[in-house]
């Protein structure tokens, strides 16, 4: 593998076709060892396509990918325990208990009785299982399965970890159960690289982000760097009267970053509503509210938004990722449940 020796994972223009369909098309990207890459999509971009071929489940039809420098394809047997694998539905025996679990991978892994009890027992205590870890697991919550379903990646401490929309169907409370866990476990140095279509979910876990859409990689970068792209903050007024709202764009326009035809302000004249683009949020803010005073015009609201990933997605891919994604089913994925796919 070329490139630094930190960087964990990389792919270079791997492409995959199903008859006419592309799932993959000439994706590269590459995350460093203890960070968090985010592969943000809507449903059907080809994120799980390319967690398949990182994980050597299936082979690209061109390029290369390569995990901590072996090739997923020509050297699959060394990539297998070096990675662990999460995916959108807890992969998980019902028919048995929460430890028993835990310990039926390790079997998997060939690690001693004495070692896979313990190691079963601090994965229990990592994530808040062990009142739990005696009764089996068709009892347990979704949140609670897919904690577990964390934990039985982690048995063999893999340094890379992998997760496919893996809070997929979670309610608030047990998502953000889940992401304090991977927070935790980026802490320690593990690797993550996360496929989701909640930008929430990235926005909070990624240290840099990748947009891919129709297989296709559209941006890349920091969530910041991201919002950047739509021209920094949006200062929103709402002015009082009617009579006064000409007054109040012609002051707008006159506001640091609005002006000119790439940063002009958006106007509503029927809700009275004036939404200037700005790089300088504060500074403008703080002039609208002078010169807006000094004019005598009244307003019933004056605000400072930070474009949001949501607004980064609509302006990439030409819909929300709420308008892109689907109904959360508790179904399971055929490809990708078999524990030993982490082997």
């Amino acid at each position: 593998m070329t490139g630094s020796m930190d960087v964990m994972i990389e792919t270079r223009d791997i492409s995959k076709r199903f008859g006419s369909t592309v799932a993959l098309a000439r994706v590269s990207l590459q995350v460093k060892g203890g960070r968090v890459l985010g592969v943000l999509g809507p449903n059907g971009a080809g994120k799980t396509t390319l967690v398949r071929v990182l994980t050597t489940l299936m082979a690209p039809d061109s390029g290369s990918a390569h995990v901590a420098g072996h090739d997923v394809v020509r050297d699959a047997a060394s990539v297998r325990p070096l990675i662990g694998l999460a995916g959108q539905y807890a992969a998980v025996d019902e028919n048995l208990t929460g430890r028993e679990n835990l310990e039926f991978v390790g079997q998997l892994y060939h690690i001693p009785r004495r070692e896979r009890r313990e190691r079963a027992q601090e994965i229990l205590q990592k994530f808040g299982l062990v009142d739990t870890a005696d009764r089996l697991v068709r009892t347990y919550s979704g949140g609670m399965r897919r904690r577990l379903d964390l934990g039985a990646s982690l048995v063999a401490r893999p340094p890379i970890l992998i997760l496919d929309e893996p809070t997929t169907g979670l309610d608030p409370r047990s998502r953000v159960d889940l992401w304090r866990s991977v927070e935790a476990l980026v802490a320690d140095g593990t690797t993550v690289l996360l496929t989701t279509q909640y930008l929430e979910e990235v926005d909070r876990l990624a240290d840099s982000i990748v947009v891919i859409d129709r297989g296709a990689v559209i941006a890349h970068g920091t969530a910041d760097e991201l919002k950047d792209r739509l021209g920094g903050d949006r200062l929103e007024m709402v002015v009082a009267t009617a009579a006064r709202f000409a007054d109040a764009v012609e002051i707008a326009s006159r506001l640091p970053d609005g002006s000119g035809p790439s940063v002009a302000p958006v106007l509503d004249a029927a809700q009275r509503r004036i939404t200037v683009p700005t790089r300088h949020g504060t500074l403008a803010l703080t002039a609208a509210i002078r010169s807006l005073d000094e004019a005598g015009i009244a307003l019933e609201n004056i605000s400072l938004h930070r474009p949001s990933l949501d607004d980064v997605f609509l302006a990439l891919t030409g819909s929300t990722a709420e308008d892109r994604a689907p109904a959360d089913a508790p179904r399971r994925r055929r490809g990708l449940p078999a524990r030993r796919s982490r082997s």
